[in-house]
């Protein structure tokens, strides 16, 4: 069935306490672990149907912010999200406390009872209020972003847009971009402190209520993140300044030295070819057209999955206002459909799309055989290696879609994919440092950004750019304020996915047969395990990322 077909209907919280009740009744009457498994089957009912039908109701609304009907069930499900999410607690504490937990870890697997634990230090009953007003905020910022309009070129148009424009091969295009960015954010500059002031206000508020020292350990918890501590990720940051900073800083020369700069400037910093760079050949359905060959070719289970996407239509990239600004991946498990929201450019990025989304779209699809909502693909850092994997095994097909210049965009890949991670770092140490110090006002955030941005990319200069000097790139990073602590996941997967690239070079056929494998495990086993079965070193180990810095060159 196409995506935009699909049934939507309200999963009220009056349906999801009636389903759950009747789950909370065939687990008091278990005798043993495989009664306890039939009564689970009533708790992913409850799982499947509130996921589908939410999942719905955002992706729809993200399609058009101003949709009253939609921006209306979002509303409601800001407001009753905190209420299912009671609901999923008391499902782990009565699988965790279960008399039959042995029995049931088993069949479940032990990485399954690792992420109930989880899941019930991630939410109380107690925070249900201020889990409500953090979602309002959420969605405040969203709409706020989807309808922002920025002035360039004599032209009004989204940020998804203009952000486009920093890949011109024209320096001084790029510099009027983002001196466009910077007015037309600081025209809202009160309204995104406030915003955030009281997101940091209202998380640190739960975290107290949860017993927690702050939102930083809170956040750990809701981010599922079993495997690793706040200890292994200040080590990754500190490993990242010591061997990846330095490998980037010689990029970084090579590039200023190239196009005959005496600076790299934050207009400059996507720039890795002292020529135009490579933009994607034909149309919009031209792209589509050459991804289905790309897929076919690869593999066949691969390529089918991708000609069913395309059949259902489960694309949605034409950039328009109102339209959320970001890309994601979304999954409808009723239907056991994915669907990618993106905002074609014109630019590199749209066929990083089509492979990096499309690869979370791969993983969804795999892992709905597993049957286990309550770890699903795996943490987000597993996910991401699912999608930045994808981007480096698809190079091999870059011809179809950039022709002769394939070549420039394979570098330009690898370059941006590696010098990526001091930036997703710095995201990672602001918002560590913000919730560590919740009472920090608006201007020591910024002047904190700004000390970030000196240790992590000492090369780059925001100097003389309206609004984004003053430390204020962050705010148009959503993930800082919708999803808190997620971003440093891209990085350790970055790590991962440059080492299939690695591989992919040396033995292609290899490279696939183990990205395979990694995706049909999910989240079954623990990241830095899944890392090691894929014949890799895990990122937070001293030496993997000096490994991979010693690899990437110029």
């Amino acid at each position: 069935m196409k995506v935009k077909d699909l049934p939507y209907k309200r999963y009220t919280i009056e349906e999801g306490r009636d389903t759950f009740q009747k789950f909370k009744t065939e687990a008091s009457e278990a005798e043993n672990a495989d009664d306890m498994m039939k009564a689970r089957e009533t708790a992913v009912k409850f799982m499947n149907d509130y996921s589908t039908a939410s999942a719905l109701a955002y992706s729809r609304y993200t399609l058009n912010t101003a949709d009253e009907f939609y921006k209306g069930e979002m509303d409601y499900y800001d407001e009753n999200g905190p209420l299912f999410s009671a609901l999923l607690t008391e499902y782990s504490s009565i699988i965790l406390d279960s008399p039959f937990r042995k029995g049931l870890e088993e069949k479940l697997g032990k990485q399954v009872i690792r992420k109930l634990d989880y899941s019930r230090k991630s939410f109380d009953e107690r925070i249900t209020e201020e889990s409500q007003k953090e979602n309002q905020l959420v969605t405040k910022y969203s709409q706020l972003m989807a309808a922002m309009e920025f002035e360039f070129d004599g032209r009004k148009m989204p940020l998804s847009v203009l952000r486009g424009y920093l890949q011109s091969e024209d320096r001084e295009t790029r510099r009027k971009a983002s001196y466009s960015i910077g007015k037309g954010l600081s025209s809202h500059a009160d309204e995104l402190d406030k915003i955030y002031d009281d997101m940091v206000k209202v998380r640190n508020k739960m975290a107290l209520k949860m017993g927690c020292k702050n939102f930083t350990e809170l956040g750990m918890y809701r981010m599922g993140r079993t495997d690793y501590s706040k200890e292994d990720l200040a080590n990754f940051r500190k490993n990242t300044v010591k061997d990846i900073v330095p490998a980037v800083e010689k990029i970084k020369a090579g590039v200023k030295k190239d196009l005959g700069i005496d600076r790299i400037m934050f207009y400059d910093d996507q720039i890795y070819l002292n020529s135009s760079s490579p933009k994607p050949v034909g149309t919009t359905a031209d792209i589509f057209k050459n991804a289905e060959k790309m897929y076919d070719d690869m593999d066949p289970e691969i390529g089918a999955f991708m000609r069913e996407m395309l059949k259902n239509e489960a694309f949605d990239v034409e950039a328009r206002k109102n339209k959320w600004g970001g890309g994601y991946t979304i999954g409808f498990p009723n239907y056991k459909q994915p669907f990618i929201l993106a905002n074609f450019n014109g630019t590199t990025d749209d066929i990083d799309v089509i492979t990096h989304e499309f690869g979370h779209a791969l993983e969804y699809h795999w892992a709905y055989d597993l049957n286990l909502p309550e770890i699903d693909e795996g943490g987000m850092e597993t996910a991401e290696c699912h999608s930045m994997s994808m981007e480096f095994l698809a190079e091999k097909y870059m011809n179809l879609f950039f022709g002769d210049e394939a070549p420039k965009y394979c570098k330009k890949h690898l370059l941006e994919s590696f010098c990526f991670i001091p930036y997703g770092v710095i995201v990672d140490e602001f918002q560590t440092n913000v919730y560590d110090n919740p009472d920090m006002t608006p201007s020591e955030r910024k002047e904190m950004y700004l000390n970030l941005e000196k240790k992590y990319r000492p090369y780059l200069s925001y100097e003389g750019i309206p609004y984004l000097e003053e430390g204020t790139r962050w705010q148009y990073q959503m993930h800082i304020f919708e999803s808190p602590f997620y971003y440093i996941d891209y990085c350790l997967a970055q790590t991962v996915a440059l080492d299939f690239a690695m591989l992919s070079k040396k033995d292609y056929k290899e490279a696939l047969k183990r990205y395979k494998a990694f995706l049909k495990k999910a989240g079954t086993a623990a990241f830095p395990d899944l890392v090691k079965q894929a014949g890799f070193i895990p990122p937070f180990e001293d030496g993997a990322l000096a490994d991979i810095a010693g690899k990437v060159k110029y």
